[in-house]
């Protein structure tokens, strides 16, 4: 009898489940509506919540409310890599409209001076939904709240939208959403299916949660690598709103979570009243979530660590970021711990936090205010104290590789400024038109230190993301503090890459170095031309003129251009890749000759990156990018559903990155070997290292350390093994600048981002380790002190002879997330010199 009740309860919450939602399950009663608005489904042509909303839709529905309402403007700030619009919506009060710049300015004056009347200054927030394109309930959400805010009538929104200024979101990953739409729509069955197994709630790799190029862009408020993620910054900064939502979705088991997160784990540059305004705020979530009955919680996971997260990056802005999560449906209705979870039900949630976030922000309105005044005026106090009146930061062979840090400080609002001569700092030499100052006695110093800062010492050992970032090591730049500005030119009001040049016509050849960061580029440029071109092994003077290790030679006789074609394609070569060619008469210099066997010719690579089921699709992604978007080298993707029917041959190098799940079959190992002895160079990365080794691609010794937990209780069992994880952290390493894999490094220490507990162990030839982590290897981010041990003197890069081919794999992610520019050329280098090695 009991079986057959619930059963009958089951049966009759999926029937109500399969009842398609109208806009009254969501939508406040407590308001009248304009009937000139018009609803979501007079444009989509369905109910929200009946399907998952396209972005084409989803512009097209914002444009509509756009032109019918006049609380709302509309304007694309850009577009992504797919050509899609990113769009933003400005939602106030018809009057608020009419004053809408002088509105921002004002806002924005109030960082700058502690006497500003706040009494009739609206509050601003920006709203951002489903980042994370496979997280819908976020952007189907803002279909009704835009609605709502266009449509609703009577004194309290009245009142909202008079005290509130509104940066309205809708997607912040168009590309994403798109992506996962298409997927949950067209594998919907008319009879709503619950089953877990159901293929809707499994997309295919690499999923919509990412972008374009596969990166999760939650992690790109800081670097600022992306076009989604330039064009918010950039609306951030205009407006510097005092609260930014980022909702987003977890596991179908989970409830809702909003923040505070876990209160050990914020950032020490975070303000303690940051937090309290949090929990405040967090008032407004409980009570809206306890009027629909929904489970929630907070303080219990999540962290404010990482600036790069949409919910932390306000956090050293002056404002205060809120992250939602939603327990995901993954389509439109799947069984869970919960019951069943509707998609409408997901919508509801994150509709009914964004309004509650408003009226958290028209009800604190003044905390709101005065806490980012005084945050400011906090910042000019110790702007006035600090004894480090400015960075300078360079690298006297690599100008490009040194702007692109300075854009990212641009992007930011902070000021940059010329070098006004060359001088040397602790050793290192920063030379005009190579280095930047940049003074900390600026409005964003706050950002300046959370991106130039070395931390080691933390409150707790678990993060959420990583715990590193310091972003000259990023870089591979040198960099100093100084305790004054003398050598301080002018501010930068243009940041420009530097031009690049040939320095004359020549009869006998043409040389570079190959520090610039462009330098890839310029050299497939030229071996695709069919232009021959070699490498030097060992550094040489010639003409007054001293080359490094790397230099790459491009001698005129015997080429397919005549000497003047020659010429004019380096010009533009030059100009392109923003580096400088020298023109040489002689071959004759002090050391190697030009024509000496010391000089290596080079091949054209062509590259294949295997993809798909069991890839880790944010490092092939980020690859992919790298040589796609930065070196306009053209590569393969190589997806493994494929693969064991790919001819490999056309290939000169293939990339296998971080996998799971045993991605590769026992004929795609065999394939893959039989095309390394036939000459292939074979490139493995994070835990390609373990697959190589077990599979006799190899051989690697391991450093592992056993580990008992003693006096461990069960309640703190996921503390002790999660300190154990590296998250991601700046290591040090000395580096052979001799060896290929190091060319185009001028100093003998380098920086890497490291988030595995791979240790290889060092060859026992020392020349066949090229890299090495030193014995005090930690820079800055947590490692635990077992991990430590294990990682000082391992090694995270080895090569090694495959019959006539070649196998190289790094330990360490050397593109991480784009912004990783000073480790990008040992990618480059392990393509284009591995035979060398």
């Amino acid at each position: 009898m009991k079986k057959a009740l619930l059963l009958l309860l089951f049966s009759f919450q999926y029937l109500l489940a399969q009842e398609t939602p109208t806009l009254d399950y969501y939508l406040p009663k407590d308001v009248t509506y304009n009937k000139d608005i018009p609803t979501p489904e007079k444009i989509l042509g369905y109910q929200v919540g009946q399907w998952h909303v396209t972005h084409d839709k989803l512009v097209e529905y914002m444009r509509a409310l756009a032109e019918a309402s006049d609380r709302i403007t509309i304007e694309t700030r850009g577009t992504t890599f797919e050509t899609r619009p990113l769009i933003l919506l400005t939602i106030t009060s018809a009057k608020n409209h009419q004053n809408l710049d002088q509105i921002r300015k004002d806002h924005v004056a109030l960082t700058d001076n502690d006497n500003t009347n706040i009494s009739q200054m609206p509050a601003v927030v920006y709203q951002g939904f489903s980042i994370h394109g496979n997280e819908p309930s976020g952007s189907n959400a803002a279909l009704v709240a835009a609605y709502y805010l266009a449509a609703a009538q009577g004194p309290k929104i009245e009142s909202l939208l008079n005290d509130v200024v509104i940066l309205f979101d809708p997607s912040l990953n168009p590309d994403g959403l798109q992506r996962f739409a298409y997927w949950a729509n067209t594998n919907r069955n008319m009879n709503l299916t619950a089953d877990p197994n159901d293929r809707e709630y499994s997309e295919v790799w690499p999923g919509g949660r990412t972008n374009h190029y596969w990166f999760d862009m939650n992690r790109d408020w800081l670097p600022v690598q992306l076009p989604e993620s330039r064009a918010r910054i950039e609306t951030y900064h205009q407006w510097l709103p005092n609260i930014l939502t980022d909702h987003h979705e977890m596991g179908t088991n989970s409830t809702f979570f909003f923040q505070p997160g876990v209160p050990e784990r914020v950032h020490p540059l975070t303000p303690k009243k940051n937090q309290e305004l949090t929990l405040d705020i967090a008032q407004y979530h409980i009570k809206a979530l306890d009027n629909i009955g929904s489970l929630y919680y907070a303080q219990e996971s999540f962290d404010d660590y990482y600036y790069g997260k949409g919910s932390t990056f306000p956090d050293i802005n002056g404002g205060i970021g809120i992250l939602f999560e939603q327990g995901s449906s993954r389509g439109h209705i799947q069984e869970s711990d919960n019951g069943l979870l509707t998609f409408a039900f997901t919508i509801r949630n994150q509709f009914v936090t964004a309004l509650s976030t408003l009226e958290a922000a028209q009800g604190l309105r003044t905390e709101l205010l005065t806490y980012q005044r005084d945050f400011y005026k906090n910042v000019r106090t110790n702007n006035a104290k600090n004894k480090t009146k400015a960075y300078v930061f360079g690298d006297e062979k690599d100008a490009a590789k040194t702007f692109h840090l300075a854009e990212v400080l641009n992007r930011h609002k902070i000021e940059v400024h010329e070098v006004a001569n060359d001088f040397t700092q602790n050793g290192k030499k920063f030379k005009k038109g190579y280095s930047y100052i940049v003074p900390t006695n600026q409005k964003n110093s706050t950002i300046l230190q959370a991106m130039f800062e070395k931390r080691t010492t933390f409150q707790d050992s678990l993060f959420y993301d990583i715990s590193g970032w310091t972003f000259p090591y990023a870089f591979n730049v040198d960099y100093a503090e100084l305790s004054n500005l003398q050598h301080a030119g002018g501010k930068i009001e243009n940041l420009t890459l530097p031009n690049g040049v040939v320095s004359s016509k020549s009869n006998y050849a043409y040389i570079f170095e190959w520090h610039e960061y462009y330098t890839p580029e310029a050299l497939y440029k030229i071996l695709d031309k069919g232009i021959r071109a070699k490498v030097g092994k060992t550094p040489f003077t010639l003409q007054g003129t001293t080359y490094d290790y790397g230099t790459i030679m491009i001698p005129v006789q015997n080429q397919l251009l005549n000497s003047d074609e020659l010429y004019t394609f380096l010009q533009d070569v030059a100009k392109e890749s923003h580096l400088n060619i020298r023109a040489v008469s002689t071959g004759f210099s002090d050391g190697i000759d030009l024509g000496s066997n010391d000089f290596i010719t080079l091949k054209l690579p062509k590259i294949g990156i295997i993809t798909g089921s069991g890839i880790t699709s944010y490092d092939a992604g980020e690859t992919w990018h790298l040589l796609d978007t930065r070196y306009n080298i053209p590569i393969s993707k190589l997806d493994l559903s494929n693969f064991n029917r790919m001819n490999l041959d056309k290939y000169t190098t293939i990339i296998l990155h971080n996998s799971f799940g045993g991605a590769l079959d026992e004929t795609a190992k065999r394939k893959l070997q039989t095309w390394v002895r036939n000459g292939g160079t074979l490139i493995g990365y994070r835990n390609a290292a373990n697959w190589l080794s077990e599979n006799d691609f190899m051989n690697l010794e391991f450093r592992k350390k056993d580990r008992n937990a003693e006096n461990i209780s069960y309640e703190n069992r996921n503390k002790y093994s999660g300190a154990q994880v590296t998250g991601g952290a700046l290591f040090e390493t000395k580096i052979d600048r001799s060896h290929p894999i190091n060319f185009g490094y001028k100093n003998t220490s380098l920086a890497l981002f490291r988030n595995t507990n791979i240790y290889i162990e060092p060859n026992k030839n020392s020349y066949n380790n090229p890299i090495q982590y030193s014995n005090s290897p930690l820079i800055s981010g947590y490692i635990s002190e077992e991990n430590l041990e294990l990682l000082k003197g391992a090694v995270p890069f080895q090569v090694q002879r495959m019959g006539n081919g070649k196998v190289a794999v790094f330990t360490d992610n050397t593109n991480f997330r784009a912004f990783w520019f000073g480790t990008n050329k040992l990618l480059m280098n392990a393509i284009f010199f591995a035979d060398m090695m």
